[in-house]
């Protein structure tokens, strides 16, 4: 930055140096989660499609260092003596809780790109219907 301070902490990234992950993260309030009554995200198909994509793609990052954590998870000390065994031991389990972690982190990701997949379905089925609709009362898009 010109003036020497770090750069702003901006949600639509995820990496060093700051590069957008998505191109907008969509607005919130207004009419999005009709029949909620309330407030609520709305996002467009470009949005909704390239959120599933972030989060798959995130998880498969989890994925790729859950194979890692296997093998820290499976480590044997270097000797057969007590300490080499004791050292060990502690490994394996901080892998193990590192594999955990991981497939749950993994988990977490899939489930919330499938929100995002179930959404884009029900933007899809709407635009259609609202299409029809159009279509039949003799206009067109």
């Amino acid at each position: 930055m010109p003036d020497g301070q770090p750069p702003v902490y901006d949600p639509n990234t995820r990496r060093a140096p700051l590069t957008p992950v998505t191109p907008h993260a969509g607005t919130y309030g207004g009419t999005a989660g009709v029949g909620a009554g309330g407030p609520g995200f709305k996002y467009d198909r470009a949005t909704l499609e390239q959120l599933a994509k972030d989060w798959n793609s995130l998880a498969d990052e989890f994925r790729d260092d859950l194979a890692k954590a296997n093998v820290i998870a499976g480590t044997r000390g270097p000797g057969r003596e007590y300490a080499s065994d004791g050292n060990a031991e502690m490994i394996r389990a901080s892998g193990s809780a590192l594999v955990t972690t991981l497939f749950e982190r993994q988990r977490f990701c899939r489930e919330v790109a499938n929100k995002f997949n179930a959404a884009l379905g029900k933007y899809a089925t709407t635009e259609d219907a609202h299409s029809t609709e159009i279509k039949q009362t003799g206009g067109s898009l």
